[in-house]
């Protein structure tokens, strides 16, 4: 199957944030398979104004038409990058200076103490199992959503959501 999209490089990514003068801002998926979740993580983060969204080449919803749609053409506008390995990815983002933040229930950094107002990467981890031990591991900190009612995760698209509109306020302010 082709994608719908051609896919860049991550460079390309942090070159398109670097020619508007913004830190970039990075949504990186650790294994999303429904295309649904994808797609709608594509559209928040065009929406809120992401540089890019990097998946893995393997155990990954790929840029697929259920996606296109889904997204509602945000795949269009946001670019999407595609690696072998995102411990590897997120070793070389920290070492040019890029923050990562991966979303676990059981982060010890809340999601209103994080500062994402400079250069950061945000992990969404899967559907199922959130972030694996390895991207997990390569995370500078691991935040939480504050969760008031009985169950005890979001859905994986609305928590990208919810992480990426709280950068776009700290970066507003």
């Amino acid at each position: 199957l082709a994608a719908v999209r051609e896919y860049v490089t991550v460079q390309s990514l942090l070159d398109a944030a670097a020619a508007k003068g913004e830190p970039p801002l990075l949504v990186v998926c650790d294994e999303i398979s429904d295309p649904h979740n994808l797609g709608a993580i594509l559209r928040t983060a065009e929406c809120a104004g992401a540089h890019g969204v990097i998946i893995p080449k393997r155990r990954s919803a790929g840029l697929t038409a259920i996606v296109a749609k889904t997204s509602a053409g945000a795949v269009s506008y946001m670019p999407v990058a595609r690696v072998a390995n995102i411990p590897s990815l997120l070793k070389d983002l920290k070492k040019q200076g890029i923050w990562v933040f991966g979303t676990a229930a059981e982060g010890t950094t809340r999601l209103y103490d994080a500062d994402l107002k400079g250069p950061a990467a945000i992990v969404i981890g899967s559907e199922g199992d959130g972030m694996s031990r390895l991207v997990a591991e390569n995370c500078d900190f691991l935040v939480s959503i504050p969760m008031r009612g009985r169950i005890s995760s979001l859905n994986a698209s609305a928590a990208a959501a919810i992480l990426l509109y709280e950068a776009v306020r700290q970066r507003t302010v």
